[in-house]
């Protein structure tokens, strides 16, 4: 860690997951002493990868959205050997497997929409409608409009309640983690935006390779790792060991409990806890990169993710990735392999179990009515940021770290971050 006695710095940042490294980044590039702590080996906070037996896995199942202006401001794209997947998801459903693709990238795949056999032209009048809106209006039109849940949302705009059962109440249970589409509308229209507007992909490295770039631009000297933070105090944080980093202002940009932790009476809300399991299969049951998804609710999301880039796996063999709501057990795992093997059509008997990891806290709990971001300054001096005083996505922890970093520069008497808002 490099930390021993009595150190001083204009600010010190607390946790280097997104928030982190670009509330660090801004404040650095205005001319600050700041140091950022991470108590873990590594920068990332949950966009973190493992490699386990020749497989390469994230913690828990995530993509990379494209369209994000925070990413798109701070990121070098080629640099992250991005793959894609397919513009479409695959929903299983009791009348079979049923495809909807985006017919604006991909016409020829949009079959099970053209034909009627996944929405009637009703359906596909009114999310075409909903979609040209929330693609074309300005970001602020999208978060000035009344706020209900997601599901009320989708009926008023004429989306019958047999789409929204068999698919975007699957699709999207995956994407905010719950199941009942009670998350904020706001938050989904501007979502839904970003999925109009990218493209979903992995780094072929890993959702690691993301955080690893942030940090890779930060100024020498700036960020330590295995730097756990004990506590806060008058005029800056200690450690464990007595040492202490003296600072005009603190910024903790860890994830929700640890914050609170930290924070003696910050509010959290509350988050949502999902799992992933990795199988192995000797065989690719889906010969293409595209995301499935079930209307019976058995879990939320399954790929095959060797189909998104070959090099997720080392011996040949393919990797599937599921993911569930909550939290795992043996019994679980079998029920699961079980809906796989009805999903996939194939026998997952002798899939190999690779690895499994439960997320506490993936996401902020978003219901209605919903600030999109708030204000990071909690008192003088004293500052938190991340996805949970935004919105639960990389682009909420990167716009919460950039928001923190103005307010603190503000503060300081430093004016503007010269990267503007970016924000939701």
């Amino acid at each position: 860690m490099g930390v021993a006695g009595k150190e001083c710095a204009d600010v010190v940042v607390i946790g280097a997951g997104a928030a982190g490294l670009a509330c660090a980044a801004d404040l650095a590039a205005c001319g600050l002493a700041v140091r950022l702590l991470e108590a873990d080996e590594a920068p990332g906070g949950r966009m973190r990868t493992d490699r386990v037996a020749g497989f390469t896995v994230d913690r828990g199942f995530q993509v990379f959205n494209t369209s994000y202006p925070q990413v798109k401001h701070r990121l070098d794209l080629r640099r992250l050997r991005l793959r894609r997947f397919n513009p479409a998801v695959l929903v299983s459903t009791t009348r079979g497997m049923r495809r909807y693709t985006d017919p604006t990238r991909d016409l020829r795949g949009s079959g099970d929409l053209l034909t009627g056999r996944a929405a009637s032209p009703r359906d596909l009048l009114a999310v075409g409608a909903l979609s040209a809106r929330d693609m074309l209006e300005p970001a602020a039109l999208l978060r000035s409009r009344p706020d209900t849940t997601t599901r009320i949302a989708l009926a008023k705009a004429g989306v019958s309640q047999d789409l929204i059962e068999t698919f975007f109440r699957p699709f999207l249970s995956g994407v905010f983690l719950e199941e009942e589409l009670d998350t904020s509308s706001r938050v989904f229209h501007l979502v839904w935006r970003t999925f109009l507007r990218g493209t979903l992909c992995l780094p072929a490295d890993g959702i690691q390779a993301v955080p690893a770039q942030l940090a890779s631009r930060l100024p020498s000297g700036v960020l330590s790792t295995e730097a756990r933070v004990d506590r806060l105090t008058d005029d800056g944080v200690q450690f464990a060991d007595g040492a202490e980093i003296h600072a005009r202002a603190v910024v903790v940009a860890t994830g929700a409990r640890a914050a609170a932790h930290l924070v003696t009476g910050l509010h959290v809300s509350t988050g949502r806890t999902v799992s992933t399991i990795y199988h192995a299969a000797e065989r690719s049951p889906l010969a293409e990169p595209i995301l499935v998804v079930d209307a019976g609710r058995r879990f939320l999301n399954t790929c095959v993710l060797t189909e998104v880039h070959p090099r997720f796996a080392t011996d040949g063999r393919a990797l599937v990735s599921t993911s569930v709501l909550g939290e795992l057990s043996p019994e679980r795992d079998d029920r699961i392999r079980e809906a796989l093997a009805e999903v996939y059509g194939v026998d997952t008997k002798s899939w190999e179990t690779i690895h499994q990891i439960t997320v506490p806290d993936a996401l902020p709990a978003m219901p209605p009515p919903y600030p999109l971001t708030r204000t990071t300054r909690l008192s003088t001096g004293r500052y938190v940021c991340g996805d949970h005083r935004a919105t639960g996505s990389l682009q909420g922890a990167l716009a919460s770290g950039a928001r923190a970093a103005r307010e603190v520069l503000a503060d300081l008497g430093h004016g503007r971050t010269r990267t503007g808002s970016r924000s939701w």
